[in-house]
């Protein structure tokens, strides 16, 4: 047996050796540990409906809120050429594109996506550069984060999220001999890592490079490369922020803001969307004001149909509604990880990998954008996946799961005694 097939053997059995065990025989790996019998051969058909059903929710209860907190827009100056309706239609718009996209993908086999990995990438890094061009990307706010396409403005950013995903699984498959070398293993990944951090803070988009640093390193670590020299990546990555906070006096700001948000030296400034999300909260109490009454949406609270969604479904539907929608995202991102975990007992590690870095995209983002309304983390343009209003999220966040739908749908097939 060669030197590489035995790194290989022993890589796998530590990446499977913390799955749970029956007696001395490994337990089968099924959903939720059933039995392959014949009669749980007919469980098991199909794909997952609980998924699907969850994703169907929040899309539904983000068209709704979204319609709400930009329906007073055109009362403002900046707006006032909209129509209330406008940000209702555009957002359908985008997901009925992202419906038929998502419908699209799922008809891909997994192994084809694992060819189209590295391209992906690439097409995600030219798009990146491509939107930093003067004339090409579109500045709003002071950031150059779009390229226009008529019917939508579309965020590189989003489609970088899914290409590292899917470039991190392709590359530890790739480099699964040399995973206890950290230089051969991490090395290119961390050019590729620091290439993408220098274009999005280049926008800037930090929120988006942190999401990106947190899929990239979740895969790394899913991947088995050494915990010491993962850990000293992960230090290099944080000292890396703090250096960028200390450089950087409006950052530096954000980061006082959010430590002492109510002093009268931020309350009006930098901690101005804080205050007023707080203030959401705050009114909102334990069943809200009712749908469509929230007053922060009125002027007061910046972005209230993106990033502070959550503000305005906290100050309307109350801590129910919050309740309701933290809870739908840890049982989505939770699913996620159980197909992706499932996919790697079957041996099928690219689609393991690639699917636990979607949860990690899914659950930290959201995570993220909770954080950032309830006061938690300081303040970052992120949106909330499946919710906020914003045409490329929506889209790249159908893809995603359609591809992550796409594994499970492969890995039941396998179960039954079929192939992917």
């Amino acid at each position: 047996m060669s030197a590489a097939t035995t790194a290989a053997a022993g890589w796998r059995a530590r990446l499977l050796g913390w799955l749970p065990r029956r007696g001395d025989d490994a337990a089968l790996p099924v959903r939720d540990q059933i039995p392959i019998t014949p009669a749980a051969g007919t469980r098991i058909a199909g794909f997952d409906r609980g998924l699907v059903l969850v994703t169907i929710g929040l899309l539904a209860l983000g068209l709704v809120m979204v319609y709400s907190a930009s329906i007073a827009l055109p009362d403002n100056p900046r707006f006032a050429r909209y129509a209330p309706t406008h940000f209702l239609l555009r957002h359908g718009m985008a997901l009925a594109l992202g419906l038929l996209a998502a419908l699209l993908a799922l008809q891909v086999p997994v192994a084809q996506w694992e060819k189209w990995a590295p391209w992906c990438f690439v097409v995600s890094l030219l798009l990146l550069v491509l939107v930093l061009v003067p004339k090409v990307g579109l500045a709003v706010n002071g950031a150059r984060r779009w390229l226009p396409l008529g019917i939508m403005n579309f965020q590189p950013s989003e489609l970088a999220k899914l290409g590292i995903a899917l470039y991190a699984a392709s590359y530890m498959v790739r480099k699964m001999d040399v995973k206890e070398n950290f230089l051969q293993a991490v090395w290119p990944m961390a050019v590729a890592l620091a290439v993408v951090g220098l274009l999005l803070l280049a926008e800037p988009d930090m929120g988006a490079f942190l999401v990106i640093a947190m899929i990239a390193l979740g895969i790394l670590f899913l991947g088995g490369v050494n915990g010491r020299m993962f850990a000293l990546g992960v230090g290099v990555l944080l000292g890396a922020f703090v250096l960028m906070i200390a450089l950087s006096p409006w950052r530096a700001q954000r980061i006082f803001a959010y430590l002492d948000p109510w002093n009268p030296d931020y309350a009006q400034g930098k901690a101005y969307q804080l205050t007023h999300s707080l203030i959401a909260f705050g009114r909102g109490e334990l069943f809200g004001q009712g749908l469509g009454s929230s007053v922060e949406k009125l002027h007061y609270l910046p972005e209230a149909h993106t990033d502070f969604l959550l503000a305005v479904i906290g100050e309307e539907l109350g801590f129910v509604g919050v309740a309701a929608v933290i809870v739908a995202f840890f049982w989505l991102t939770r699913r996620i990880f159980v197909i992706g975990r499932q996919a790697v007992a079957l041996d099928r590690v690219f689609a393991g990998l690639m699917v636990q870095g979607i949860g990690l995209w899914v659950g930290g983002q959201s995570f993220i954008n909770m954080g950032v309304n309830l006061g938690v983390l300081p303040t970052k343009g992120l949106t909330l996946p499946l919710l906020s209003y914003g045409g490329s999220a929506i889209v790249l966040n159908l893809i995603a799961l359609a591809i992550v739908l796409r594994v499970d749908i492969e890995s039941r097939a396998m179960m039954r005694g079929g192939r992917s």
